[in-house]
């Protein structure tokens, strides 16, 4: 599993957008982005212009933070996305979008995307009804996540599904809440995607 060991709200911070990797302290006034809304270090408030590499490297590390993959496991995913028959770009975020902790995550069991890599990992998650603990798991159309029977009643479960207001789940997803379980009723499209990322400058980044 990947593991992020820097300060995760000054990754924010560098990537000018929250990337919500603290779960619910991204909604409060406590979120450092909201108090500072610059690039941390002694230069973060100065005006810099950027080369075109710059942007396209920005933008390639905005999507992978975002997602919270290593270097390798995100050129893994444009690796697939390029020898695919969809644009490159497209197929990239829909690989992303379909791994399995971000499918937890956006349903709402999870309050984040950190956290949904955690609880499956330690077996808390079924899909179709067989035990998954491999966060990076590719989910199709008609797939059912659910929570296992012994992991209902587990207060990072339910603390999640009662903020799950706060998030707007795509409606490529369903979820039930009731009965802790949600459904990949389509594959994501472009537009169902709400992370604010140019994925071409990203195609152009690996493409130089």
């Amino acid at each position: 599993m990947s593991c992020v060991n820097s300060s995760v709200c000054k990754l924010c911070r560098r990537e000018n957008m929250k990337l919500f990797l603290k779960g619910d302290r991204c909604f409060t006034d406590k979120c450092a982005f909201e108090r500072r809304p610059y690039p941390p270090g002694q230069h973060g408030q100065s005006r810099l212009k950027f080369s075109e590499f710059a942007l396209q490297l920005r933008e390639k590390q905005k999507a992978k933070r975002y997602y919270g993959l290593s270097e390798k496991q995100f050129h893994k995913y444009f690796e697939m996305a390029d020898q695919s028959k969809e644009i490159t770009g497209n197929a990239l975020l829909k690989f992303l979008e379909l791994r399995l902790d971000n499918v937890v995550y956006t349903l709402g069991f999870a309050s984040s995307r950190r956290e949904a890599r955690q609880l499956i990992s330690h077996n808390h998650f079924l899909v179709n009804g067989k035990r998954v603990n491999i966060p990076s798991f590719i989910v199709n159309k008609g797939d059912v996540v659910e929570v296992s029977q012994s992991s209902k009643e587990m207060g990072k479960v339910q603390t999640a599904i009662q903020a799950v207001a706060r998030r707007t789940i795509p409606s490529w997803l369903e979820a039930n809440h009731a009965a802790f379980k949600g459904t990949v009723k389509d594959l994501p499209s472009r537009d169902e995607v709400t992370i604010p990322v140019e994925e071409s400058m990203i195609v152009e980044y690996y493409s130089r």
